[in-house]
């Protein structure tokens, strides 16, 4: 697909480059990795099987101060926004991409430091139970103290975690904090409530994920039924041994709870194959429950379908005494938000268990 002038060169692993000499502007090497992506898309048989090969393309121009380093490295930020916006695609490396490079690899590079320094910190949103008031668990959410940015929420940086690999280690670090925080509370209070753990598709993937749990149950002599392990409904979706894994952290005696429910594009049936307990149905439902009908009635057919299925449920992002009667009313049993509290630090957390009821809660009935 080459020019015999141009000179093909593999970086390591599945990256390779290639030099375009005397390009007059961006639309020659442009046409280039466009027809090279072609080509990679023709399907090949091995095995007897049909496979196909996809890949992602950056194109940079060099300019006479540029050294080769810094002509791949920028190729690279091209690339790689190419993979971020859907993959299979070539973009244009812009001098913008380059300041956005740079925070990227500054923010990744704090990140890796950020757990052996101590710097994560686990906030604990309730979940109540409608019909007495009182705290049924608590799902923890996890925030990063950054040195010079401040408090940030999940948002800023689990994305680039999860790209890079470092929620793996992120997320045994909550769920051991959690789960101690959890015992803790019991031996301190006689607290039984359940204490949730969101899990990522990276992790749902570490072949060490199971074998982690089970560790963390032992050491803190936690009950396995007060941990619930959530999962969004894309991520099972998304991967193939996820059943699999689900059934052997169930074994071990642990909760399961598909998070954002509704939201997603599993079936009835599918979900019959999973090993799940709860539902937790997402805050766009519970937005209009209190005034839209078509949002009353989803939330009917989810909370029919999980008593079909034996499930508990939990509506997400109550905010107003409205939604909480509402669905007190459609015979939902547990929710959460911010109606209720915040997330909270592990000692305001306590605190709210002292106190056990809110004037809040006790208004729903």
């Amino acid at each position: 697909a080459v020019r015999p002038g141009d000179t093909v060169a593999r970086l390591g692993g599945d990256e390779f480059a290639i030099l375009v000499e005397d390009a007059a502007g961006f639309d020659e090497p442009t046409e280039l990795a466009e027809r090279l992506l072609a080509c990679l898309d023709e399907p090949f048989e091995l095995a007897g099987k049909t496979f196909v090969i996809t890949a992602s393309a950056g194109v940079v121009l060099s300019n006479p101060h540029d050294g080769p380093d810094e002509l791949i490295r920028n190729a690279d930020m091209a690339m790689y926004l190419a993979k971020r916006e859907g993959k299979a695609c070539v973009r244009r490396f812009e001098p913008a991409l380059h300041h956005a490079a740079l925070e990227r690899l500054e923010l990744e590079a704090d990140l890796r430091r950020a757990v052996q320094r101590g710097e994560f910190v686990v906030h604990y949103q309730p979940m109540v139970e409608l019909t007495t008031g009182c705290i049924a668990g608590f799902e923890a959410l996890v925030r990063w103290q950054h040195p010079r940015r401040g408090l940030l929420e999940p948002s800023d940086f689990i994305p680039l975690a999860e790209e890079t690999g470092i929620v793996v280690e992120l997320g045994r670090w909550v769920l051991g904090e959690a789960c101690a925080r959890a015992q803790r509370w019991h031996e301190r209070h006689g607290f039984e409530g359940s204490i949730s753990v969101n899990l990522s598709a990276r992790q749902l993937r570490d072949p060490g994920l199971v074998d982690d749990v089970a560790e963390t149950l032992r050491e803190l002599r936690l009950d396995p039924r007060r941990l619930t392990l959530e999962i969004t409904e894309t991520v099972l979706m998304d991967d193939d041994t996820a059943v699999d894994r689900l059934n052997a952290l169930k074994a071990l005696g642990v909760r399961l709870a598909i998070d954002d429910f509704g939201t997603g594009y599993s079936s009835l049936n599918y979900l019959r194959r999973l090993p799940v307990d709860i539902v937790k149905i997402d805050k766009v439902f519970v937005d209009g429950v209190a005034g839209d009908r078509e949002a009353v009635g989803l939330i009917n057919a989810i909370l029919g379908m999980a008593r079909a299925l034996n499930l508990e449920t939990v509506a997400e992002g109550v905010e107003n005494g409205g939604q909480a009667r509402r669905l007190k009313e459609l015979g939902s049993a547990f929710v959460q938000g911010f109606y209720f509290a915040k997330p909270m630090a592990p000692d305001a957390a306590e605190l709210f268990i002292t106190t056990e009821r809110t004037e809040r809660t006790s208004s729903v009935r």
